[in-house]
């Protein structure tokens, strides 16, 4: 039973404010696949009537799960499960502008994808054992119509099964994740780190072999946490620069 009581926090020495537990319980159900994404939630009454909890706690839970991104709140209409589209894929997942400030969703071309077994460095990122079964996927992202970022991607095969076999492997990924596999994306952390082109960068991207390039390393996580995705990317700077805002 979720009910939670009203008494603020939980005792010993790991307690959590109430709205905390009441978030995590909302989590739970979520990745469990009680509403699914784009679904509407039920009314703040209707779910602090559920966990049984004030109004006040629920609203503070929900508040928590928006600043997270896992759910959106919308004027006048309710609750809504976050889902990935266009919009959040650039505005959430994606951190390259062009000179004028304005991010816009590059094209991707894809180079291969592959079954493969889990490396070292694979493994650590994923969470996996060495020579687990992983898919690798291989493309190149245009912007403005020129090839600015290659892109080598790694996943648990036992999460996406058969993605290795789709004819066509989508542009946002993330999205393909939610529908086909289940998987949502709720949050990624990225190292930055100045490179030089290798051989397979220079030949994918036109440019010459030691050229600088912009390295974004990224570990996207699932909805518990689990990371479900390794990411390289390696970018192009002469035309365009990430950025990111703060506070």
């Amino acid at each position: 039973m979720d009910a939670i009581p009203e008494s603020g926090t939980v005792e010993g020495p790991r307690a959590r404010p109430l709205y905390a537990q009441v978030k995590a319980l909302i989590l739970q159900r979520l990745i469990a696949g009680a509403w699914r994404p784009g679904e509407l939630l039920p009314s703040e009454f209707q779910l602090a009537d559920s966990f049984g909890v004030s109004q006040g706690t629920m609203r503070k839970a929900l508040d928590a799960l928006a600043a997270d991104n896992v759910v959106v709140r919308r004027q006048g209409r309710g609750t809504f499960v976050a889902e990935h589209d266009h919009r959040r894929a650039l505005f959430h997942f994606f951190h390259l502008v062009g000179p004028d400030g304005v991010r816009r969703l590059p094209e991707s071309r894809l180079v291969s994808v592959r079954k493969g077994l889990a490396g070292r460095i694979e493994a650590g990122c994923l969470g996996i054992g060495r020579g687990t079964p992983v898919i690798r996927i291989r493309r190149v992202r245009s912007l403005d119509g020129h090839p600015a970022i290659a892109e080598t991607i790694a996943l648990p095969q036992l999460l996406f099964p058969d993605l290795a076999d789709i004819r066509e492997v989508p542009n946002t990924l993330y999205d393909l994740y939610e529908r086909r596999y289940g998987v949502t994306i709720a949050r990624a952390v990225e190292r930055l780190s100045a490179v030089a082109a290798d051989g397979r960068d220079a030949k994918l991207l036109g440019i010459a072999r030691g050229a600088p390039l912009l390295e974004i390393d990224r570990t996207a996580l699932a909805l518990d946490g689990r990371p479900v995705e390794w990411r390289v990317s390696r970018c192009l700077t002469a035309t365009h620069h990430y950025q990111v805002e703060l506070g």
